[in-house]
């Protein structure tokens, strides 16, 4: 069966990889509906760690004897399978980081202040995760940089009426490259274009696009990305941070300590070169071993097949749930599910975020409430909190048909 041209998913096939989702959630099928906070890790991701634990864990580089060797080599192999995953030039181009927060902090802290001045222009848009606010703010009171933001539209796009003018001067562009509130895609190419042409470089924050989405750092043309693994299957404990290889060169060290360094003396320290220079104290090897094995899981289903069955379960979803519920759903973003990824924020039937969530639970249902690190973004929609569902290639209709129950339920509960 082929869906928008790739082959479907074996949803039940993919579930068997997962132990989790064998388990029960207060009795019942556990439907797991939080992928956008953090995703479910397939065996083979567990075994490949327990597996470098096993048999390579020491630390890594300088030491001469083998098993340091094979660490070293388990650390660089996963530096290569990211780099290839998106497309960079060279696997020297990856950083890889605590999360993506410490990446985007990086770009922030790092590249920030080695180049922004007092009444210099950072471009923020009304989408965008605390992650990459909070840091510019704190640039912004160290240094006296400028923010300003692309207002966000009634239905979720970017408003790009005056990017021109908001742009204009501006020494970087920061963004998202898929909203984790409402789902919506941004232009990203006419975006990094119009940057450009400005004179500003582009980072963009892939944490929401790079786990659902075929993504090239060539074709979509930023400067700087960034992104977890824990979002796409792999471990926790492990971002990454990918370059312009010119642009890492330039930038200072973010963090100093072992493994940074070309050499130490009582007056200073070099640095070492990329990606070391960024990557003080002992790697996460275990996690990226682990992150390369959930690439190589998504490898195998084919990230085309990934973004058609999110698509197409998006479809169903908007679909299903409005013709269900009608007035009592307010859907937040865009309603086309080309323009959007596989997350739903929403308002149900008065009923607080939080409140729906418990009932929710009791049914099975793993939903996320509150205003997911985006108060700017919930400013714009009027509102404190919403509940969010998102999907993944774990889960099917049966999903979100059984969600579509327990909001029902909740409806019930709640008007009695």
């Amino acid at each position: 069966m082929e869906v928008n041209g790739s082959v479907a998913l074996d949803v039940a096939a993919i579930r068997q990889d997962f132990p989790i989702l064998s388990t029960t959630m207060n009795g019942k099928r556990l439907v797991y509906l939080d992928t956008a906070a953090t995703s479910q890790k397939p065996r083979s991701v567990l075994q490949a760690m327990d597996h470098y634990y096993e048999t390579a864990n020491a630390n890594v580089h300088r030491a001469a004897y083998a098993l340091a060797e094979a660490a070293t080599q388990a650390l660089e192999s996963s530096r290569a399978t990211v780099a290839r995953f998106i497309g960079a030039a060279s696997a020297n181009e990856i950083i890889f980081t605590k999360n993506a927060t410490e990446s985007l902090n990086l770009v922030a802290q790092a590249w920030g202040r080695a180049n922004l001045a007092e009444g210099d222009v950072v471009v923020l848009s009304l989408l965008e995760h605390h992650a990459n606010v909070v840091p510019w703010h704190q640039l912004a009171a160290e240094r006296g940089i400028t923010l300003r933001w692309i207002p966000v539209t009634t239905d979720g796009h970017l408003d790009l009426t005056d990017l021109d003018a908001i742009l204009d001067g501006a020494k970087i562009l920061s963004l998202t490259a898929m909203s984790n509130v409402t789902g919506a895609i941004p232009p990203i190419k006419q975006l990094v274009d119009a940057a450009h042409a400005a004179g500003a470089i582009v980072s963009l924050d892939a944490c929401q696009y790079a786990p659902h989405l075929p993504m090239n750092v060539a074709d979509l043309g930023a400067d700087f990305v960034s992104f977890s693994s824990h979002k796409m299957l792999g471990p926790t404990g492990i971002g990454v941070l990918w370059g312009r290889a010119d642009l890492l060169d330039a930038t200072p060290p973010f963090l100093g300590g072992g493994g940074m360094i070309l050499d130490v003396t009582t007056e200073g320290f070099i640095p070492a070169a990329v990606p070391q220079k960024f990557e003080a104290g002992t790697p996460a090897v275990a996690e990226a071993v682990g992150l390369a094995a959930a690439i190589e899981y998504l490898n195998a289903l084919g990230m085309d097949a990934v973004r058609a069955h999110e698509e197409e379960l998006t479809a169903y979803a908007l679909g299903s749930l409005s013709d269900r519920f009608g007035a009592d759903l307010t859907i937040h973003g865009p309603l086309n599910p080309a323009e959007r990824g596989g997350v739903l924020s929403f308002a149900f039937a008065d009923i607080h975020p939080h409140d729906l969530s418990q009932i929710l639970d009791s049914h099975g249902v793993g939903v996320r409430p509150g205003h997911h690190c985006a108060k700017p973004l919930m400013r714009v929609l009027g509102v404190g909190a919403t509940a969010r569902a998102s999907w993944y290639i774990y889960n099917d209709t049966d999903d979100i048909d059984t969600l579509s129950d327990a909001l029902a339920a909740a409806k019930d509960f709640f008007s009695v």
